[in-house]
């Protein structure tokens, strides 16, 4: 249940709003897509910061806040995969936050709602989910195994064609303490484009 006393449903709203204030990324007018809303955390950030509207996708049921499932600025996607669904339209923003999914599998999906004029994506990198699970202590990975993984996705999504335009980590840890980022990513095509958008200071 969300707690009255946070500024937004859940505490992963808080993640995305350090991360768009540590980018300078502005969020007013544009219309986004939140892969693995949830219960709408990231949807709850965006919106305060401005969104025109937010695509939420997510394949549970009912999860979604009643208060945002309720705005006409949310255009609800449940029982929806994130990595199937097709876009219902172009987005120039995306943010992820998956669980149990990988980088590699997600972007190509947060890539189709960037559409061929393209846009930005904010990403909550989730390195246990990234690492083998061997590598892992009762669920959490230790820190030293944090900057090879880090280095290794940096690779990785480099081959596939993203840039980083920018990493923070997280200011709220993840499940079982884990150190989460994220990262704002960008694709070559999408760069030429001028799409990103800067907040005007």
């Amino acid at each position: 249940m969300p707690d009255p006393q946070r500024r937004f449903v859940t505490r992963a709203g808080e993640k995305l709003d350090a991360a768009l204030r540590a980018f300078g990324i502005g969020v007013a007018g544009r219309v986004c897509a939140d892969l693995g809303c949830h219960a709408g955390g990231f949807t709850d950030c965006l919106l305060q910061h401005g969104a025109a509207r937010v695509h939420a996708v997510d394949p549970g049921f009912g999860v979604l806040d009643y208060r945002l499932r309720r705005d006409p600025r949310v255009c609800v996607h449940e029982r929806q995969n994130a990595l199937t669904f097709m876009p219902i339209e172009p987005c120039s923003l995306v943010t992820i936050d998956v669980g149990w999914t990988p980088q590699r599998l997600i972007l190509p999906a947060a890539a189709r709602w960037g559409g061929p004029q393209g846009g930005e994506v904010i990403s909550l990198i989730k390195p246990h989910y990234e690492a083998d699970r061997s590598a892992l202590r009762a669920g959490v990975l230790p820190p030293e195994a944090h900057v090879p993984l880090l280095d290794r996705l940096r690779a990785e999504i480099a081959r596939m064609g993203w840039r980083v335009l920018g990493e923070v980590e997280s200011p709220i840890a993840g499940h079982g303490g884990n150190r989460e980022w994220l990262w704002r990513l960008v694709r070559a095509e999408w760069e030429t484009g001028g799409r990103a958008n800067t907040m005007a200071e």
